[in-house]
């Protein structure tokens, strides 16, 4: 009897459980989620380059990559895809003029109305001197490496676009990555002869004395731009590994990577020679120079996640011993640059900040401003606004010397805009 009892029981707990199982699995909301994103595959270096290379009808802007300003013209890297073309003469009215489809760009530089910018593993030359009717002039084919795949250079991975779609539980917060967000100093080309533009702070392409620099995960890669229309491969030049961006200031190059800063030589364009390296912890690494002191910013991050969040000044006085003078705490920092006494520093999600930089000893403590609604992942410090690139578009803010005054003047978000 008491068996037969038990075993009445364990069926009764066990009828009540799969109850309560269907009513959870029945109450349950469930949603779809679609987003965007590229995913690679194999292809041959002929099909790409069989691909169109042209200036196109201006269209939305999707994932923002590098940024580079010449003259009053805004370019704008979409990551692998090309590159938008802006009238920026009214930063409170930024006008698209056209899109050069580029397959694979992901860098930029502009030098005397000409525009280089890679496409997978090949480097083009644009001529730019009318924006409004863009020819490609060149094409110096097989320099950039990282794409191929096997020994015979045949063979690369390339992106396309794809929509990935998933099902869950409705209010989980998981709504996916629309785009993952490419990091992009302040590169003003200091003492350079020649009509150079402005590139950001994670820029891994920069010009200076008739040079085209281009760093990849390892190497520093020298072009001769003399002729403008008509560059010329010159070298690589092994640098290590985690090379991250570049940035040329007189006659040197300073070169960001996870483990360190490098300084070099550039005295002799075609030839660079390495004078030191500034070691620090493994973090995510761009670096502006002003002067004699180089400013780097230190972050953790999925490629870089045993790192610190932290702003570094060094003195550079002697550039074969670059000296730590200062550390700051940050919450995310990515790119930065100056203006005036004025620090600019991108935290990514977390916002937009604003040092007085005067006495390099006590910045941390000199905060002018943070917007904290401005998602901030680059920023050139312009002649006529501040411009930031982040996950949700581009921010122009004006500038009139004192940063506490600054308005936003326009914001391009990533949604249809024509």
């Amino acid at each position: 009897m008491k068996n037969h009892l038990l075993i009445k029981s364990v069926i009764f707990a066990f009828s009540l459980l799969i109850i309560a199982s269907f009513t959870s699995c029945k109450d349950e909301i469930l949603e779809t989620i679609s987003y965007k994103t590229q995913i690679s595959y194999l292809t041959t270096t002929d099909s790409i380059r069989a691909m169109e290379v042209a200036a196109q009808s201006p269209r939305s802007l999707e994932k923002p990559g590098r940024i580079y300003i010449y003259g009053d013209y805004l370019f704008i890297n979409d990551v692998r895809k090309g590159i938008h073309v802006v009238d920026n003469s009214n930063p409170a009215n930024p006008i698209f003029l056209n899109f050069i489809n580029i397959p694979g760009n992901e860098d930029l530089a502009v030098n005397d109305n000409i525009l280089y910018a890679d496409s997978y593993v090949d480097l083009l030359a644009f001529d730019i001197t009318n924006p409004k009717q863009i020819k490609l002039k060149n094409r110096v084919k097989d320099v950039f490496e990282k794409y191929y795949y096997g020994p015979d250079r045949k063979l690369i991975f390339a992106y396309k676009d794809t929509v990935i779609t998933y099902t869950q539980k409705k209010g989980s917060g998981n709504r996916g990555n629309r785009f993952v967000s490419f990091d992009a100093s302040f590169a003003s080309n200091s003492g350079a002869k020649n009509s150079y533009g402005t590139g950001g702070s994670t820029a891994k392409f920069t010009l200076q004395n008739s040079s085209l620099y281009t760093v990849d995960d390892r190497d520093l890669k020298v072009f001769n731009v003399t002729s403008a229309t008509n560059p010329s491969f010159v070298k690589t030049i092994n640098i290590g590994f985690g090379i991250e961006t570049i940035f040329p200031y007189q006659d040197k190059l300073f070169i960001g990577s996870t483990t360190g800063m490098h300084i070099y030589d550039a005295s002799n364009p075609l030839s660079p020679s390495k004078l030191s390296t500034y070691s620090h912890v493994t973090s995510c690494d761009p670096v502006i120079v002003e002067g004699n002191y180089a400013y780097v910013t230190l972050r953790s991050g999925t490629t870089c996640n045993q790192g610190i969040n932290v702003l570094e000044v060094i003195n550079i006085t002697d550039p074969r011993n670059p000296k730590l003078i200062s550390q700051f705490p940050m919450i995310n920092p990515r790119g930065l640059a100056i203006k005036d006494n004025n620090l600019f520093i991108c935290e990514g999600v977390s916002g937009f900040k604003t040092f007085n930089k005067s006495d390099v000893l006590k910045i941390g403590e000199k905060l002018v401003s943070f917007k904290k609604d401005v998602k901030s992942t680059d920023v050139i410090a312009g002649p006529k606004s501040i411009i930031i690139t982040g996950d949700d578009g581009i921010y122009q803010y004006s500038y009139d010397g004192v940063e506490e005054s600054s308005k936003l003047l326009s914001h391009i978000n990533l949604s249809s805009i024509f």
